[in-house]
């Protein structure tokens, strides 16, 4: 058996483990709850990073669809992430990669993995050590040199798939009592026939965490109101805890709010004392001022409509998988004064000529098209394009809408009708996008061959195109004699540089490229023939955070702002 597995000797410890967990119902926001409360402890003067460690097989989010768990987070590292490292990386404004993500896909195979390289000297490897011990070492190479660390469980307490990390934490709490804490996420229901909240859920939500042996530290209560008292007493009484450690998580206008409220109830106060870490001081002022601009009456709004794929789930409509576009554009919304009034119109209504689905988009100050794979809903992001550029609406492509602004170029101003992507037709004799032949220094693989940019790329900009002085005024780039910018890509098709004279000599403007000028990164049209369309292959949604939105995001939107709908 490997040595010391089961021992509980404990060495200097600084770090401090905060488990986050969830009862009674998935959604309820522990991805939220754990960076508000992240973000207290940082305006504290504590280094705090995150872990999230998630309940399903695949060894990242990237080959789900989006639909199904929501927008997949792209790090600076390449990793395709749950879309809760966002919210670490929007509030703590902490950059967050592969170490701060695992799956139980993961885990399992690096634990098959070592018993094929004989890791454990032959032992009988049970899923209790071993897996546990698996999760414990990818927690602790997280923290390495931070004074917390906040360990997010995927799922629902009570769900088979998960039994591992509520194993980890019972582990880690033995093994380091005074530096390990759970916070347990609770739904306080509100029956509409009843009007009042009710605690009864939380009761058994903790007592299933009870029957793990685990007695969480503090309770959470989300809930479209803020919890009482007879309730939070309530919760006490039955959960074996102070009234004090039960906290509310009410529904609120903005979920920037959530670290003021958690704030007036001195919840990182309490973190604090159960962690025996010292209270320093706290200021407040920047977010209150972020909060207050959020609420405050805006001077005028601005209608954008994005183009999207990724919405219907059964009987609903979903915004999940769009949130860092939606987030980006509400961040440059605030910092414009403006009242953002979005659309998410369906591509393939696009595609179908719906009347109601046109009228939306004509309505539209400025037109996204954003991420996108495959060829449900092409024509219709094409369509939409084309009213961009023709009606002058101000438009931003984002990777798919990138490559798809150079198709529409192509088709409708060139004159090539059989322009298209290979994506979408491998046979087409004109593809303006194409895949290239696997290169190390420039792509990952991602199962069965396929190739893939994953992560942060350097770009160059075009002296004098509009990207370039979008960059310039915002002090954005990362070396401005070389008129270098640094952006995060997730895609498999590039531009054919074969056709880059064609374009250009039509007017189209390659505003960016990579250094070696091997990749087209970011396109244009004259602003003497159109007031703002750009289109980058990167995605700028992914590093724009409320206290500092994207320079792309806020230009577009001023500039839409300002347009006028026929």
């Amino acid at each position: 058996m490997q040595s010391g597995i089961f021992s509980s000797k404990t060495t200097e410890q600084p770090t401090k483990y905060i488990f986050v967990s969830g009862g009674v119902l998935s959604g309820l926001g522990k991805g939220i709850t754990a960076a508000s409360l992240g973000y207290l402890l940082k305006n504290r003067g504590f280094s705090v990073t995150n872990i999230k460690c998630e309940n399903y097989l695949n060894l990242d989010s990237g080959n789900i669809n989006p639909i199904e768990h929501g927008d997949v987070f792209l790090c600076e590292d390449g990793l395709e992430a749950d879309l809760d490292l966002g919210s670490y990386e929007r509030f703590l404004s902490e950059e967050v990669g592969h170490k701060n993500f695992t799956t139980i896909g993961q885990v399992y195979l690096s634990v098959i993995e070592k018993t094929k390289n004989l890791h454990f000297d032959g032992a009988t490897v049970d899923a209790i050590p071993y897996v546990p011990e698996e999760v414990i070492k990818r927690i602790m190479t997280a923290a390495e040199g931070y004074n917390i660390i906040l360990v997010e469980l995927g799922g629902t307490a009570g769900e088979y798939q998960n039994v591992i990390y509520y194993e980890t934490y019972r582990i880690m709490k033995l093994r380091f009592p005074n530096d390990t804490i759970h916070i347990h996420l609770t739904y306080f229901p509100n029956p509409s026939h009843i009007n009042e909240l009710k605690s009864k859920p939380t009761q058994l939500s903790v007592r299933k965490l009870n029957e793990m042996g685990i007695q969480p530290d503090i309770v959470v209560g989300r809930a479209e109101l803020m919890i009482d008292d007879k309730r939070k007493e309530k919760v006490a009484y039955y959960c074996n805890l102070s009234k004090d450690d039960v906290i509310s998580n009410p529904d609120c206008e903005t979920i920037y709010d959530i670290p003021l409220v958690f704030a007036e109830q001195r919840f990182d106060e309490i973190v604090l004392q159960k962690l025996k870490l010292p209270l320093k001081r706290s200021d407040l002022k920047q977010w209150r001022e972020l909060v207050k601009k959020i609420k405050s009456k805006k001077a005028k709004s601005v209608r954008i409509a994005i183009i999207a794929k990724y919405l219907a789930t059964g009987d609903y409509e979903l915004q999940d998988s769009y949130v860092s576009l939606i987030e980006s554009l509400r961040f440059s919304a605030w910092h414009n004064d403006l009242e953002l009034k979005l659309d998410l119109i369906s591509a393939e209504q696009v595609e179908r000529n719906n009347k109601d689905v046109l009228k939306l988009l004509k309505q539209a100050q400025g037109i996204i098209v954003p991420i996108g794979w495959g060829e449900r809903g092409v024509e219709g992001k094409i369509a939409a394009i084309t009213y961009a550029r023709e009606n002058k609406v101000p438009y931003l492509g984002l990777c798919y809408g990138m490559q798809l602004a150079c198709v529409e170029f192509a088709r409708n101003i060139i004159g090539i009708k059989d322009a298209h992507t290979s994506e979408v037709e491998p046979e087409t004799k004109n593809p303006i996008i194409h895949d290239i032949p696997f290169e190390e220094k420039y792509q990952k693989i991602k199962g069965d061959g396929a190739s893939m940019r994953l992560g942060a790329y350097d770009c160059m900009l075009k002296k004098g195109s509009l990207a370039y002085s979008i960059y310039d005024k915002h002090n954005a780039f990362i070396n401005k004699k070389k008129g270098l910018i640094s952006e995060r890509h997730r895609h498999r098709f590039e531009f054919n540089n074969d056709y880059r004279e064609i374009l250009e000599s039509h007017g189209f403007v390659i505003s960016g490229t990579s250094p070696d000028d091997f990749f087209v990164e970011m396109i244009e049209l004259p602003t003497k023939t159109h007031p703002f369309f750009i289109a980058t292959q990167a995605h700028p949604e992914y590093k724009s955070r409320p206290l500092n939105p994207h320079p792309l995001f806020i230009e577009f939107l001023k500039i839409a702002g300002t347009h006028i709908t026929k």
